[in-house]
Order: structure tokens, then sequence, then C-alpha cells
């Protein structure tokens, strides 16, 4: 009689673990629906940042080196064609400094609003938006690598117009500060146009008129400028860094003010990417 109520005592606890479903192998009802699996856990924002940063900087590698040559190309020639009005004193180094964030502008800002408004258009959202990786990872991560490949074009300008209008180069390690601070403000502007703009077309013009105005506000000197334009260049994000690289031209630089502009040139930048971060969820979800 024990070993009977002990067989049937075991069945019972067999039955109530197989009903509840603890049991592996256990057949379920026929209306009853199967437990869904537990998902991954979400990629942390810093690993998942370093992947999209060396997929874009591999994927941009042969996309993006002959644009490099031509932004730089065209800084220089800028540069050259500005040797013969201007010949010396603030002018000139206003004229190097935009110059070389100018090659700046033109990949950070210009590429990456068309590369982002293709993205949109052809549905390469999509793919992002189903790899377990934070919005903020995919926006920062192509942004990282398009700044990365304005380094030597921007370095290779500044050499050349300092030497072109014998500024000193004593101290142009500033380029190691204007370089990121205004890729980032620029690339986030740039990444910003090309996920809100409606069609890739109208991301392309947005690029464009970015990059012309970082041209015309930035290499031509402040003081030639007339008030209102003037104050459209305060406005522009890459006009700090213009400063800051302007100011290490000096004999004596300022250093207070040229922390000054670099500091406003990195806010500006966190706002920025802010802003296409933004975009990208918005532009996701759609």
């Amino acid at each position: 009689m024990t070993t009977l109520s002990g067989s049937a005592a075991s069945g019972s606890a067999v039955t109530a673990q197989a009903t509840a479903g603890r049991l592996p192998g256990a057949r379920r009802d026929a209306g009853e629906e199967p437990e869904p699996a537990p998902l991954a856990p979400g990629a942390r924002l810093l690993p998942a940042l370093s992947a999209v940063y060396r997929a874009q900087l591999s994927r941009a590698r042969v996309a993006r080196i002959p644009l490099l040559f031509v932004a730089t190309f065209q800084s220089i020639g800028i540069m050259i064609l500005m040797r013969g009005v201007v010949s010396g004193g603030e002018d000139a180094r206003a004229v190097v400094a935009g110059s070389s964030v100018l090659v700046v502008a033109f990949v950070a800002l210009n590429l990456l609003a068309q590369y982002f408004g293709q993205l949109r258009a052809t549905g390469g959202l999509d793919h992002y938006a189903t790899l377990p990786v934070p919005p903020a990872a995919v926006v920062l991560g192509a942004a990282g690598a398009y700044a990365s490949f304005t380094v030597p074009g921007a370095a290779v300008t500044a050499v050349a117009g300092s030497v072109l209008f014998k500024l000193p180069l004593a101290h142009l390690w500033v380029l190691a500060g204007v370089v990121p601070l205004a890729g980032a403000a620029l690339s986030g502007l740039g990444a910003a146009l090309g996920l809100l703009a409606p069609r890739p077309e109208l991301a392309t013009l947005g690029g464009q008129l970015g990059m012309s105005a970082a041209l015309l506000l930035g290499v031509l000197p402040a003081s030639h400028l007339p008030g209102p334009i003037g104050w459209a260049r305060d406005l522009l994000p890459s006009t700090y860094g213009v400063e800051a690289l302007a100011h290490s031209f000096d004999a004596r630089p300022d250093w207070p003010l040229v922390t000054a502009d670099l500091g406003v040139c990195a806010a500006v930048g966190v706002l920025s990417l802010a802003l296409a971060t933004w975009a990208y969820r918005r532009a996701a979800v759609r």
C-alpha cells in the first residue's frame, strides 16, 4: 500500500509539473500557446559604438578616400586663390583656419548628410533597427568614422596654408582639438539633415548648402562680412573651431580664448549629436 501511494504521489507531481510546463519535453494542450523565449540583452553603448565605428570605417575607406583628396585639393586651391587678395596678418590666419576646417565640413557635413539620406530612402535604417544596439551608437559610430577621414586632409591643408602665408607652425597641435570637436558638431548636423529630409535629394541639397555656408562664412575674414552675415557666422557650428585655430597662429596665442572657443564647439557638438540621435529614432520607427 505504501509503495502504491508513493507511486501515485509521484505520478501526480509529474502530471502537475508537465501541466505547468516546467518539465522539458512535456506536451502542451492544443489551445495553449508556447512561452516566448527570453530575448538576448541589448549591447552596451561603448562596445556597440566600437563595432559600428569599425564597420563604417572599413566601408568608407574605399568609397570616401577619393573624395577626401577632392576636399583637400579644393581647400588648398581656395588658399592659393586668396593668396592674390590677402597678403598676411589677421586675414591670412582666417583664410588658413577656415580652409582647414572646410575639409571637415566637406566630409562630416556634406557626405554624411548624403549617406543618411540615402540610407533612409533605400530602407537601410531597417537593418540597423533590427540590431540590438543603442541608436546613439549608430549615429556616433557613423559620425566618428566620417570625421576620422578629415584628419589627414585638415593637417595637410593647415601646413600648406602656413607655408603659403608664412604663418608659424609651432602651435598647429591645436588641430588635435579642433578637428574632432568641429567634426562632432558638423557630423551631428549632417546626420540630422540626412535623417530629417523627406527625400535624399533634399538631404544632398542641405549638405551642399551647409558646406557652402562653411566656405563663405569660415574662409572669408570676419571683419569683411556685413553685420547680419556676421551674426549668421556666429550660428555656424564650425565657426568656433575656425576661431580657435586662427588664434593659434598668433605669436602669443590667447589660450583662454582658444579654450573658450573649443568649449563652445564641444557644447554645440553634444547638442547636434543629440539632435541626430533623436532624428534617427524618429526615422527608424517610420
